[in-house]
């Protein structure tokens, strides 16, 4: 698998500072400020791409574990809410709704629970706690 990247520039000292944040793949890049980040300005945050990664890696971690269960999704789709107090992050709220036929709901939300702590990028952030709600859309 290849090595994935992404750049940062910060400019200035931090409450009047700007930066930029981008990925390798040219996918995404985007502009960042301290009242980005600690306020409700426009631009985006460290935290932001976090739940993005998490919410991603999530939504393909459970869809890979419900066919392995024999129970392939039609859909997965998550939210990540980052909660960030002070300097610290802690917690990321996941909410994640799966349409799949034929699973009942007690191994839908084992599969879930699996994955919540399963998937790459939660593997990564075991420092956090991790709450999940699982809804199973039939």
């Amino acid at each position: 698998m290849p090595t994935r990247k992404s750049d940062a520039i910060w400019n200035g000292e931090l409450k009047n500072g700007n930066g930029t944040m981008k990925f390798g793949s040219g996918a995404y890049e985007g502009a960042y400020t301290f009242a980005s980040r600690w306020e409700d300005a426009n631009g985006t945050n460290p935290e932001e791409l976090i739940g993005a990664a998490l919410a991603g890696c999530f939504s393909m971690a459970l869809a890979n574990g419900l066919a392995k269960e024999g129970h392939p999704s039609d859909h997965v789709e998550t939210t990540a809410e980052v909660t960030l107090e002070g300097p610290n992050i802690t917690g990321i709220h996941l909410t994640s709704q799966a349409k799949v036929s034929g699973i009942d709901e007690d191994t839908f939300q084992n599969v879930a629970d699996a994955t919540k702590s399963g998937c790459p990028v939660s593997k990564v952030l075991t420092g956090t706690k991790i709450s999940l709600d699982a809804t199973l859309l039939k």
